[in-house]
């Protein structure tokens, strides 16, 4: 249907309305106008809608939407691997985050990694875990690690946290 159309049977339809809300006896004219002035405009706006959907000439794509299309993932990696990478960087930027999740993630890791290869668990024979971890590692990934002074300061250095990784692989 033609926009004309519609126009005009959102015309009628704002007289029909205007007329019943100006013999409603308890409602005011002023008001009973700015009841219609604002259900007029929202039949208009309405009908232009309708007739702005139904022109057939797609609707040009936002710059968001443009953006979210032109991002094509070059590999699709693991969830539990986007995980791990993300708990690295994190664990590697503050303290606060090696403290409370990439450290302890560490030390499970090193905890099942010795109780499958050498029979023994990490927090009952934490010597013989030393041992086995070396000096550096065992300082990182030892149960009773106290808690760094400055929460908010810089965490574990990527290399320190590469060579533990490295140690628990070895084992």
């Amino acid at each position: 249907m033609k926009l004309a159309g519609r126009l005009a049977k959102t015309a009628l339809a704002a007289v029909l309305a205007l007329v019943v809300l100006l013999v409603i006896p308890r409602l005011s004219t002023p008001r009973a106008l700015g009841i219609w002035v604002v259900l007029v405009t929202a039949l208009v706006l309405v009908v232009l809608i309708r007739h702005s959907r139904e022109s057939g000439e797609p609707e040009p794509a936002s710059r968001f939407e443009q953006a979210l299309r032109g991002q094509k993932r070059a590999t699709a990696q693991p969830e539990e691997l986007l995980r791990m990478d993300r708990e690295l960087v994190l664990g590697s930027a503050d303290a606060d985050h090696a403290e409370r999740r990439l450290l302890p993630l560490l030390r499970s890791t090193a905890a099942a990694r010795i109780a499958a290869r050498h029979g023994f668990e990490l927090a009952r024979r934490p010597e013989a875990a030393r041992a086995l971890l070396g000096e550096d590692v065992w300082e990182l990934l030892r149960p009773d690690r106290p808690v760094p002074e400055d929460r908010h300061g810089p965490g574990v250095p990527r290399e320190r946290i590469a060579a533990v990784i490295e140690r628990v692989e070895s084992l």
